[in-house]
């Protein structure tokens, strides 16, 4: 009966995985449980084998498109059997259907996966089962006993094959586009669902499809960011900013010095600021003369020069304090400081510190160098006395830092509406920055080590800008 099969064009439909063939049946096999195909097509395209069989239980469905008759014709048929589940078909028919002519297949003996045979040369055994091995040709080599024609079977054999015949067929475009579902393809990628919408995780238990993120969205839900965070209770008249975008503003120098005080009180004496101050003033210093590529062991030929004005006052004495770091880092400090009958108790310290260092200290603006340095740093300014201004060693060292060509750094400025004496290239202010008279100077603001509470003492509401910084820059606002 499954003869009577031959020669039929059928569609065999294998599932999602193996997909869709189509050919004509050249041979069935009752006992293998087995369909082969001749000239088959996959999925619309034409397989570079001649032959291909199937076995029983991975056959899904299977369609009749062209029955062929046992006088020789055909018949178009929309006959189809259904093999979605195994045991639609069982070994007890008769090899027979109620329609006629369907060969019986037993779905329950156990068959190997799907076979895929290359069709030999006439000679070889076309008909044998999946599990037979191919029976090896004893030949001779050099054509001794008729061994070459063997030897040519066997070559026919591997290599016969018309490799060829699948390229003289056009390729389907239109088929095989309509397998590749684009929407649902680039739906993944884009982490959208096919209505275009962005699928996010639902609050309720289901469980859905995994948040795909573009490279420019942020993971995590994040408060939006707030820059001012940092109030005064009197505006200072001024306002800046943080590289970050941070606002910082100005303080009036009688808000600044009770910050001061209240951070005293709790401990944070004049000695402890003056020491945080000249660390601060010094690094930026440093900064400025060139950092690891100037100080190196290399270049100890030509070590830098800074020259330190000071004034017989608080502000003085920081600078003493920075000249004193910068010596002990190989700089070459020379520290203008006149001469007074009654020093603070400040500068006397400081001074006592710097002198078990190898910088040098004149009294007198003839003994400060004559060509440029590389750095001056001017606190020769006083907040409060500001009569300083007008006394001849002040003018003199004012005008010999202008007259020196070297850029000036100028630590804790005071306020005042007159032109600063000498022209900043950099000035640092402590802990909150004072409205410094517009200039060119850029304004950089260190840490002092004033706590959070201290501030707020005062009535400021304080959040720390400096980050992993102890010196940052401010930009006018």
């Amino acid at each position: 009966m499954a003869a009577d099969w031959l020669g039929s064009l059928v569609s065999i439909n294998c599932g999602p995985t193996l997909g869709m063939y189509q050919g004509e049946v050249s041979s069935v096999d009752q006992t293998s449980q087995t369909i082969s195909l001749r000239q088959p097509f996959h999925n619309g395209v034409r397989c570079p084998v001649p032959e291909v069989t199937f076995c029983a239980i991975d056959i899904k469905e299977l369609k009749f498109l062209d029955i062929q008759t046992q006088s020789g014709g055909s018949r178009a048929s929309a006959e189809q059997g259904v093999l979605s589940d195994p045991g639609v078909i069982s070994s007890g028919q008769s090899g027979q259907n109620s329609r006629g002519g369907y060969p019986a297949i037993n779905t329950h003996s156990t068959t190997a996966p799907i076979t895929i045979l290359r069709k030999g040369p006439p000679a070889s055994s076309s008909n044998r089962g999946p599990n037979q091995a191919t029976p090896k040709k004893n030949g001779v080599k050099n054509g001794v006993g008729g061994g070459g024609g063997q030897m040519r079977l066997r070559d026919d054999e591997c290599f016969g094959a018309d490799m060829d015949e699948g390229m003289d067929t056009d390729f389907d475009f239109e088929a095989n586009l309509a397998l590749f579902d684009k929407a649902a393809v680039f739906s993944q990628i884009d982490g959208t669902d096919c209505n275009g919408a962005r699928s996010r995780g639902t609050p309720g238990g289901e469980r859905s499809t995994p948040t795909r993120y573009r490279h420019d969205e942020n993971i995590l839900e994040v408060k939006p960011v707030v820059y001012r965070q940092i109030t005064v209770p009197q505006h200072g008249g001024k306002e800046y900013c943080t590289d970050s975008g941070l606002v910082v503003p100005s303080v009036s120098y009688e808000l600044h010095k009770c910050l001061l005080a209240s951070a005293e009180r709790h401990g944070l004496s004049l000695e402890r600021r003056l020491e945080m101050t000249g660390v601060c003033a010094s690094q930026m210093a440093l900064t400025l003369l060139g950092g690891p590529n100037r100080l190196t062991p290399k270049n100890n030929h030509q070590r830098p020069t800074v020259a330190l004005l000071c004034g017989p006052h608080v502000q003085g004495a920081q600078g003493i304090s920075c000249g004193r770091h910068l010596a002990n880092h190989e700089v070459e400090v020379i520290l203008f400081l006149p001469n007074f009958v009654k020093m603070q108790e400040s500068i006397t310290n400081e001074l006592a510190l710097y002198s078990k260092t190898s910088g040098k200290q004149v009294a007198s603006i003839k003994d400060l160098p004559v060509s440029p340095v590389d750095l001056v740093i001017n606190c020769l300014d006083c907040h409060e006395n500001g009569f300083l201004r007008d006394q001849a060693w002040y003018l003199a060292a004012a005008d010999w830092a202008n007259q020196n060509r070297a850029p000036v750094l100028s630590i804790d400025p005071p306020v005042s509406g007159q032109k600063q004496a000498v022209e900043a290239k950099w000035t640092l202010s402590l802990g909150l920055p004072l409205p410094l008279d517009g200039g060119e100077a850029r304004v950089y603001l260190c840490d002092i080590g004033v706590p959070k509470q201290v501030f707020q003492e005062v009535g400021i509401n304080y959040h720390s800008p400096f980050g992993c910084k102890f010196i940052i820059p401010l930009h006018s606002a």
